[in-house]
């Protein structure tokens, strides 16, 4: 298990069963959200418009990416790393081998959590209150939907 602590721009890798420190490791600036692509861990660096890829069983960077503007949250859809971007209503795909940006695509007012389904990726816009559907094969056919008002925060 991971654990993100954007105060002092680490990532800390605890034992789930039973919480015990096993190692942390420095960051990126404010580290805010985690994805795992079965090897590493995608740290998204929300104040940083990164992502840093590490090595899971070390904690070794291996790369820091830039993506867009306060990046919130990120997904594994088994080959490639998505992050939303929440200043600039955009979700950034990233090749999990090398990082390399494969394209941005527009998505809802502030999205946010980001989830991939097997076909789709799904994200959550807060202030439009929608939830966006994007093929992960191509990041087109943008579908969205809507799923609640601001004051509920529906989409969360």
């Amino acid at each position: 298990m991971w654990v993100a602590s954007g105060g002092n721009n680490t990532v800390t890798k605890l034992r789930a069963s039973d919480g015990a420190t096993l190692g942390t490791f420095t960051a990126g600036s404010i580290p805010f959200a985690l994805a795992f692509d079965g090897a590493n861990m995608w740290v998204v660096n929300n104040g940083g418009d990164s992502i840093s890829k590490l090595r899971a069983k070390d904690g070794v960077i291996l790369g820091t990416f830039k993506v867009g503007h306060i990046p919130i949250a990120a997904a594994f859809d088994g080959v490639n790393i998505w992050v939303t971007n929440s200043n600039d209503n955009t979700v950034t795909k990233l090749r999990s081998s090398d990082g390399k940006v494969l394209g941005t695509f527009t998505v809802g007012s502030t999205p946010g959590p980001v989830a991939f389904d097997g076909a789709s990726i799904w994200v959550a816009n807060f202030i439009s209150n929608n939830v966006t559907e994007l093929r992960a094969s191509d990041g087109r056919g943008a579908r969205h939907l809507q799923c609640g008002n601001q004051s509920t925060r529906g989409c969360l």
